[in-house]
């Protein structure tokens, strides 16, 4: 009986150091993933100091930059959570640890569009897998703006993530977030020019992040956050199907549809408030002409 004791002992030690090591291995690449440096050439892209350019440049930012980075883009707490740890947003003035104070245009446009911050390594969250589809006007206009804004002195704390975060993430339980290892750097999508058109439309459901949450076909998705609902089915094998055109103006600005349903936090529907009527038109027809199909979320 000792003897079988002993083997199973013996065996499930073995078992335990099988375990060990394996989540000592989930753990280690994790913090390799977030070391990483990318090498990433930003393409030339012009900085435009025009008035309407600016203005172009200012809407964008309210629309994406401030739910983060706050109305004054001075960056502070974004995530916190006691079992995961904690994520600030980055300070994007010119003030005391603000980015804002060191970045040049070609910083700017690594970070935005390919994802890759100053130092090489990817952003976190940051979104710039939809950035990443910005026209060089609009971009140019956004970084434009960003030049301009007020510094403000506030130090984000560096990330802080517990060992459960770190093997969440490495497991794949959280969607991949950081993008400078999946957007395509060496390849430029064609941006549209400027119309109310179908084209345009799609352009600005790609630049503005739909497909983040709705999924690439845009038949539902599942947000990155975690707990959050999943995003709707915007073709006609969803709500839409049931909604005017009227209907979907009204539930983007105010954050409540037709059948009186509010908009979760997962939905920026407060800075898609600004988009302006030929926008909302042209998105609109884009979404009309998606082929109808069955919703991918539940």
């Amino acid at each position: 009986m000792r003897k079988v004791l002993k083997w199973i002992g013996i065996v499930l030690g073995g078992l335990i150091g099988v375990i060990v090591l394996a989540l000592a291995g989930l753990l280690v690449s994790t913090e390799l993933r977030f070391s990483r440096v990318h090498a990433v050439t930003a393409e030339p892209v012009a900085i435009p100091s025009d008035a309407a350019s600016l203005a172009i440049g200012k809407r964008w930012v309210e629309i994406h930059c401030q739910s983060c980075h706050g109305a004054d883009l001075g960056g502070g707490e974004f995530f916190k959570d006691d079992a995961l740890g904690y994520e600030d947003a980055a300070n994007l003035t010119k003030g005391k640890g603000g980015v804002g104070a060191t970045y040049t245009d070609a910083d700017w446009v690594r970070a935005i569009r390919h994802g890759v911050k100053k130092d090489g390594t990817s952003v976190f969250i940051m979104p710039s897998d939809s950035f990443y589809y910005l026209s060089d006007a609009d971009l140019g206009s956004v970084i434009a703006y960003l030049k301009t804004v007020p510094p403000v002195d506030r130090q984000p704390q560096p990330r802080a993530f517990t060992p459960m975060a770190k093997l969440l993430l490495a497991a794949g339980v959280f969607p991949n977030l950081l993008y400078a290892e999946t957007i395509k750097h060496d390849v430029r999508p064609p941006a549209p020019p400027v119309g109310v058109n179908a084209e345009y439309g799609a352009y600005l459901a790609s630049a503005h992040g739909c497909t983040s949450c709705h999924s690439e076909r845009l038949t539902g998705g599942q947000p990155s956050r975690p707990g959050a609902p999943p995003a709707p089915n915007l073709t006609r094998g969803g709500d839409l199907a049931k909604w005017s055109e009227s209907d979907f103006n009204s539930a983007v600005r105010s954050g409540r549809t037709p059948d009186g349903h509010t908009l979760g936090e997962d939905m920026p529907w407060q800075g898609f408030a600004k988009l302006t009527d030929d926008e909302m038109h042209a998105l609109w027809l884009y979404l009309q002409g998606l082929p109808v199909a069955a919703s991918t979320a539940q």
